[in-house]
């Protein structure tokens, strides 16, 4: 087609696509292209911050590395990422909410018998001990899951954001055991900034937003036979629960961290105060499926 306008632009640029035989590559660049055409009509932005939203994406993959991805944070702080976790992760019949995956999950954690410390190089914090039982929609324990945990540590840094941490500390896979419970020890995480150093950074700025996220745990709860589970459990004192720079937070997936003053841990080398934590995961019928790393 030759354009004689740009009211002809989007039309022709739909029948150029019009022959892909992925059906469902097509129908989603179809929309992509219908949503983006009218938004530009909408906005109507002049060359210079056309060349300016140009220069952010070309940003976004320079700032992605091996232990930085800036793509990923990018759908996170406008709430891509979530709206797709929610979308694809209904809650009707009783399944654990999902959350976010976020740009720090990491593969290969190291598998530890249950009740195992994640804490694997000096880490100052007051102890937490977290436990539960996984379950499928029927009530019935799911024996044999896999539950990868990872967090931040007490000073608001993942292990590979800071060399005073050991190679994965923080980090652990466990299996549950015939009842399907799982439990496990670490130190209790604090909230933390998401980085803040590159493109995403700039665009928090400018909007006048906080880049804080509340103190949460990372799950991931696998098992074939089983839709894969990946959730955070927030802690219900947190600052920022209510304003989750990834709009993350969700109501049933606040848990109680319990602070202990006094009486005995369930470690006897830990002394008062300590913390516990109680979650049950209920998991339901679908495929098993790992996503992608976004790091190494």
């Amino acid at each position: 087609m030759i354009i004689e306008n740009e009211a002809q632009i989007t039309a022709a640029v739909e029948e150029a696509m019009s022959r892909t035989p992925d059906l469902r590559l097509r129908e989603v660049m179809a929309a992509f292209v219908r949503h983006a055409h009218a938004f530009v009509r909408e906005v109507r932005p002049t060359e210079e911050e056309f060349e300016a939203g140009m220069r952010f994406l070309v940003a976004l993959g320079q700032a992605t590395n091996a232990v930085n991805n800036e793509v990923v944070l990018a759908a996170d702080v406008v709430g891509i990422s979530s709206l797709v976790g929610l979308l694809n992760n209904e809650t009707g019949c009783g399944q654990t909410a999902a959350a976010l995956l976020g740009p720090f999950w990491r593969a290969n954690a190291p598998h530890y018998p249950l009740g195992a410390n994640l804490v694997q190089s000096e880490t100052p914090g007051e102890a937490l001990f977290v436990s539960g039982v996984v379950r499928d929609t029927n009530g019935a324990p799911v024996a044999g899951a896999s539950v990868d945990v990872w967090h931040a540590s007490p000073v608001g840094l993942y292990e590979n954001q800071d060399p005073e941490q050991a190679e994965m500390n923080l980090r652990g896979l466990f299996t549950t055991d015939e009842r399907g419970r799982y439990y496990f020890r670490s130190v209790r995480p604090a909230g933390y900034p998401v980085p803040t150093g590159g493109p995403i950074g700039d665009l928090l700025r400018a909007q006048v937003r906080h880049p804080y996220r509340p103190a949460h745990v990372h799950f991931m709860v696998t098992r074939p036979g089983f839709k894969t589970l990946v959730t955070q459990i927030f802690s219900d004192d947190a600052e920022h629960l209510n304003t989750d720079v990834t709009f993350s937070v969700i109501r049933s997936i606040v848990g109680r961290y319990v602070r202990h003053e006094s009486g005995p841990a369930p470690a006897k080398d830990v002394t008062s105060p300590f913390y516990t934590l109680e979650y049950d995961f209920v998991l339901e019928p679908g495929e098993m499926r790992i996503p992608v790393p976004p790091i190494e």
